[in-house]
């Protein structure tokens, strides 16, 4: 399956910002999805992941109350909806799909978009 990632951008703290990332090649309602990001010095991280059916999803503890990760199964697409940005929310972020939760939320998906720019100005 091939990712593309979109909606990247540049907000101020406290506004929003709605990530997508549209799949092609395979069959999309076979995929968990996961949206990770990135900042120099750390690891990778999944901060949100979706099942197949959209009825599970995860969150890390630091996104929870603010992002929401939903799916679309019809349009081939995983949005990453985000709210009440903060400056420490800025990163790379990427889409990535795989046969299981675990293999997201454990940071091993085996499919990966590329990334979109996020950048929260204080």
């Amino acid at each position: 399956v091939q990712l593309q990632a979109y909606g990247g951008g540049l907000v101020q703290a406290g506004g929003s910002l709605r990530l997508s990332c549209s799949a092609s090649g395979d069959t999309f309602s076979r995929y968990n999805m996961g949206w990770f990001r990135h900042t120099p010095g750390k690891e990778r991280d999944c901060i949100a992941a979706i099942s197949w059916s959209g009825i599970q999803t995860y969150y890390v503890d630091s996104v929870k109350g603010r992002f929401t990760i939903s799916r679309d199964n019809a349009k081939n697409t995983v949005y990453l909806q985000m709210n009440s940005l903060k400056p420490e929310d800025t990163a790379l972020y990427y889409c990535a799909a795989g046969l299981t939760m675990e293999t997201i939320i454990n940071k091993k998906p085996p499919y990966w978009g590329q990334g979109t720019l996020v950048t929260v100005s204080s």
